[in-house]
């Protein structure tokens, strides 16, 4: 008899706490989709407190989707509890989550409090959300450094409260396999009605062991795993899906789950889109060396049979051996076949087609078009609807010569020119667009990555810029690594200008 695992994906709550990946809400509501699509159980849409936006993300969400349960966070906050209730009116199946710092430390520092006086706290918000809705989950926050003992009665105190699902977050990484483990066995064994709620893991990977210690967590009793795609979050991220899913399946543990394994690589590869996250290459599963062969002997083996070296097959985690080449020729069905298998699904054909401009256009550059640079074009739209818009580009460089750049913007329709010189090309490019926004900005770090390999590939870049004491994070993408350097920092002018 096999044991249901329930996949509570946060990826919209917790991994959007990333800077620079926040998400507006039709972007949301794309990814909500695909994780449908995908089998989660449970999507924890948002923090409707902290924010209109997130509010207002949670209630659309809700609209759109249709079976997975809709999870809303709180604090053990009455009012939290009101707003999070508010934002789940639409949703067909609803959940609370509230909860409360437990270990000694958050209780001394954070709250300012005892122990006896948190956990009054955490029965009265179980209680106060159950007065909304029936599905009501607790979270122990820094539950992996709360004493055992007092773990066990707070999870005892807030199940006989009402809670239906108790979270114990490991929520600095701190905690080894083995130690978070017992926890939960711990718990199971010394919690009466411990059978009358689902015990929930949620690790972060400040240690590298966030997957580790939520498999732990499942092989001692926990039925529900909270984790994101590319385990993307806070800090050095949480427990990634892609993993904890392929880990069972390979496995073949008697645990199963509702994912659709085959929906893993282009939900990946979505999310990476539109968070503006790049997926780095050697990450399990999904990172774009997990099925690459480059030493001799590796290359050998998988040649005379793919089991020497692969446990899983490409395409159970929706990586087609055969996928079809993008290339100048290919036409508007290619390149609509190719979107809707990374999670793209785009009915409008006047979209389609502006698409496939851009297509052309890039095609003509390069000899191939891949998926991330697919995934690409389909969001580059975005930035028409921008009040600050690159006109042109022209800087001229080499060795030996100071470099010059002239910049063209349109802001609001209106047209400005300048030019200026620089220390290489992106710096002179920049001084001149800092010439016609004149306003006191600082850049705080410049990454640039290429996409796959070759010298006439799309660079990435991401920036942090700030100003005002806020910082504002940007997103460009060219095969001109300066004019996308110049598209970031325009990015992050139209971030702070909104």
């Amino acid at each position: 008899m096999t044991d249901r695992l329930f996949i509570f994906d946060t990826t919209l709550r917790d991994g959007e706490q990333v800077p620079g990946c926040q998400l507006n809400t039709v972007e949301k509501i794309q990814v909500a989709k695909q994780l449908e699509q995908l089998g989660v159980d449970v999507i924890e849409a948002g923090f409707p407190i902290s924010s209109p936006g997130d509010f207002n993300s949670v209630i659309e969400i809700s609209k759109a989707v249709t079976w997975p349960v809709i999870c809303a966070l709180t604090r053990a906050v009455e009012k939290d509890i009101d707003v999070a209730a508010e934002s789940l009116k639409y949703a067909k199946h609803k959940r609370i989550h509230t909860g409360i710092g437990t270990s000694d430390s958050h209780i001394k520092y954070k709250f300012q409090s005892n122990r006896d006086e948190i956990l009054e706290r955490a029965v009265a918000a179980v209680k106060y959300a159950k007065r909304y809705v029936d599905d009501v989950e607790f979270y122990a926050e820094d539950a992996g450094r709360t004493d055992n003992e007092y773990l066990a009665k707070v999870v005892e105190a807030v199940i006989r409260a009402g809670a239906t699902v108790v979270n114990i977050p490991d929520t600095t990484g701190y905690c080894l396999p083995e130690e978070y483990g017992n926890k939960i066995k711990y718990l199971m064994e010394h919690v009466d009605c411990i059978d009358k709620a689902i015990i929930s893991t949620h690790c972060h990977n400040d240690l590298g062991l966030a997957t580790a210690n939520t498999l732990s967590g499942v092989l001692n009793g926990a039925r529900q795993v909270e984790v994101t795609i590319n385990g993307i979050g806070e800090r050095a991220g949480n427990t990634s899906l892609e993993e904890i899913s392929m880990i069972l399946k390979c496995h073949k543990l008697e645990i199963e789950t509702n994912i659709n394994t085959a929906k893993i690589y282009p939900t990946s590869r979505m999310v990476s889109s539109l968070m503006n996250m790049p997926v780095q290459p050697n990450k399990a599963i999904v990172g774009r060396n997990a099925f690459a062969h480059s030493s001799g002997i590796h290359q050998d083996g998988v040649l005379k049979n793919v089991s020497t070296y692969e446990i899983m097959n490409p395409k159970d985690v929706g990586l087609d051996d055969n996928s079809i080449v993008l290339t100048a020729r290919s036409g508007r069905a290619a390149l609509k076949y190719r979107l809707s298998v990374l999670g793209v699904e785009v009915d409008d054909d006047e979209k389609v087609d502006k698409i496939y401009q851009k297509f052309l256009r890039l095609a003509d550059q390069k000899k191939e078009v891949n998926d991330d640079d697919i995934l690409m074009l389909a969001g580059a739209d975005i930035a028409e609807t921008r009040a600050v818009k690159l006109d042109f580009l022209q800087v001229t460089t080499g060795m030996g010569v100071r470099s010059v750049a002239s910049i063209g913007l349109d802001i609001s329709g209106q047209k400005f020119e300048e030019a200026s010189t620089g220390n290489g090309p992106v710096d002179a490019a920049i001084c001149a667009l800092k010439k016609i926004i004149q306003k006191h900005m600082t850049l705080k770090e410049f990454t640039i990555q290429a996409i796959s390999k070759g010298s006439d590939d799309i660079g990435k870049v991401h920036m942090q810029v700030e100003y005002n004491g806020h910082v504002y994070y940007g997103f460009g993408a060219n095969t001109d690594i300066v004019t996308a350097s110049v598209e970031a920092y325009i990015d992050c002018i139209n971030k702070f200008k909104r």
